[in-house]
């Protein structure tokens, strides 16, 4: 019986080995305006979000100088007068209404584009496993 004790003792003890520790706990959140923005600056986090911001305003000018200079005379080198930009229709209203509607449409393609560079980027990040 002896040995079937031990083996129960060792048995025993593989399993306390086995078993999860509870995790501990969590410290309380700092208290304060300028400690809460401490630990926030601590986490890493600005960092990642600085990053980002930058990249995306760098990437948001390269997207437009394509639109503006590659995209939008291709499309103006079909329109009777070209520079659809300025495109424009009044009515005979009073002194008369213009409506100036080619930036309005320079707008959204611009828009159109950069949100379809990004749709690329992030599935393309998504697919490479970046976060």
């Amino acid at each position: 019986m002896s040995v079937e004790l031990e083996m129960l003792d060792e048995l025993k003890k593989i399993t306390a080995l086995m078993t999860p520790k509870p995790a501990p706990p969590t410290p309380p959140p700092p208290k304060g305006f300028f400690n809460e923005f401490m630990a926030f600056i601590k986490t890493g986090n600005l960092l990642a979000i600085a990053i980002a911001f930058i990249m995306g305003g760098l990437i948001g000018n390269i997207v437009s100088a394509l639109v503006a200079d590659i995209i939008m005379p291709i499309a103006g080198a079909f329109l009777p007068k070209g520079d659809w930009q300025t495109a424009k229709f009044t009515l005979d209203i009073g002194n008369g209404m213009t409506f100036t509607y080619g930036h309005f449409i320079a707008a959204v393609v611009n828009f159109v584009v950069i949100a379809l560079v990004i749709f690329i980027i992030a599935r393309w990040a998504a697919k490479a496993g970046i976060k």
